[in-house]
């Protein structure tokens, strides 16, 4: 419901096994200089390969958006001698699988097979990342996919509501442009942008790497430098990090819906800071946690307003939002906004209880172990705790890190977190009742 920025919320989800059982998490450096890291299992045969490019369509020029994701999605549609079909054929035969997405922040990639098959994946793996083909027919039928997905956002109130919100806290930023692009920007795509993408986002100095399962630190350095040895060593620059530019104002979108939709926030903080941890127990009791938060509580449970309301700590590489949604009626849109704006001073004035804040511990370090379940699960959880900036050791004292949170410390949080003056709106809908500070017609 929430754009892809949720990076943070994977960290605060990361470390739940910690709860159950200590990781251990090492880390490799190939012998070509290229880091991993590494979460032995040989107990089954499997070798899951996370990596992450950071930049990624974040690096899209500005009239250019959709470039570098298109690029992303081409990268198994042949390689190498291989052709969109042939590519495929060969991930059948050995069973394995291997797939590219690029979100706000950076190009994902997924690599899972059997423990005999990985040096003829790894090789496949290697050319799909070194040896793109960009065939004429993999790019046309990809970006009429692609422009199939954008008509269909476009004509989505929630999505129109969830871009413009984008628009206005990063402007002349890349998180304020549509990673996927917009109609005229993907239908403009040559063959030459895609090759320039590929270069400019592939690169070992931005690369994070993690790998799960059935290989030792001695094989894997070896294979780390056959996979990604040669891929340019670096690229262009990162996008700065940017503050949101939100004053809390509210923008109205018409659309002829019997229900408005709301796009709700303020500044966040970093996923880095000293105070996250803190946010993430300030999150789960304001809106992020189970159906018992306050908002779920004052508008869902006590008035029936909606149907479910969100909260989460959208904080991205190059900028944090503090960021929520939810939808009722255009006739009772008002009131719920007036909950959800009373809601948010009180947890500014008055911070958590105590029983609020012991709640919110058990339920950040008791409830996620099952989505933590497997190789490549584990794989992602790492290559988010490497984007994060912590330490491998991170993973098992987290618990310990929530637990040593005080009622004042949560309630200084609060005040920084939650900013009533700041708490921008963006509605799509007829809502009744609302004095829009803009207005827009779709």
């Amino acid at each position: 419901m929430i754009r892809a920025l949720l990076l943070a919320i994977a960290l605060g989800m990361a470390a739940s096994n910690s709860a159950q059982a200590a990781i251990a998490i090492v880390p490799v450096t190939s012998p070509g200089g290229i880091s991993a890291w590494l979460s032995e299992e040989h107990t089954i045969p499997i070798l899951t390969i996370e990596a992450s490019f950071l930049g990624g369509p974040a690096l899209d020029a500005a009239g250019h958006e959709g470039t570098t994701a298109l690029m992303a999605d081409l990268l198994d549609e042949g390689a190498g001698g291989l052709d969109a079909q042939g590519f495929a054929t060969a991930l059948e035969d050995v069973a394995a699988g291997i797939r590219f997405a690029a979100s706000p922040d950076d190009i994902r990639v997924s690599a899972t097979m059997l423990s005999g098959t990985r040096d003829r994946v790894t090789e496949l793996l290697r050319l799909a990342l070194t040896e793109p083909r960009f065939d004429a027919e993999a790019v046309e039928r990809l970006r009429a996919q692609t422009l199939a997905g954008i008509a269909q956002r476009d004509a989505e109130p929630q999505a129109e509501a969830n871009l413009v919100f984008f628009a206005q806290a990063f402007p002349d930023h890349p998180y304020g442009r549509p990673t996927e692009g917009t109609a005229a920007s993907v239908a403009a795509i040559t063959a030459e942008d895609l090759r320039a993408a590929h270069t400019a986002a592939l690169t070992r100095e931005h690369l994070r790497i993690a790998v799960v399962g059935d290989i030792t630190p001695g094989e894997l350095g070896p294979l780390l430098d056959r996979v990604f040895g040669a891929l340019p060593a670096t690229g262009p620059s990162l996008p700065l990090v940017a503050l949101p530019q939100l004053s809390g104002k509210t923008t109205v979108i018409d659309a002829d819906t019997p229900q408005s939709v709301v796009i709700f926030g303020n500044a966040g903080i970093p996923i880095g800071d000293p105070d996250f941890i803190p946010a993430m127990l300030v999150n789960t009791v304001l809106g992020g946690g189970s159906l018992a938060t306050r908002l779920g509580e004052e508008m869902r449970v006590k008035r029936g307003l909606t149907y479910g309301v969100n909260t989460g700590l959208a904080s991205g590489q190059f900028g944090a939002l503090y960021l929520g949604a939810f939808s009722s009626s255009n006739a009772h849109i008002a009131e719920a906004i007036g909950i959800l704006r009373a809601e948010w001073r009180r947890m500014a004035g008055e911070g958590l209880s105590d029983a609020e804040l012991a709640a919110a511990k058990r339920y950040l370090t008791g409830e996620f172990p099952l989505r933590f379940d497997g190789s490549g699960d584990i794989a992602e959880q790492l290559i988010n705790l490497q984007l994060a900036g912590v330490d491998p050791d991170y993973v098992n004292r987290r618990s310990g890190l929530i637990e040593a949170v005080t009622a004042a410390e949560a309630a200084r949080v609060a005040r920084r977190l939650v900013q009533p003056a700041a708490l921008t709106l963006v509605i799509a809908g007829r809502p009744q009742g609302i004095a829009p500070a803009s207005a827009l017609s779709r």
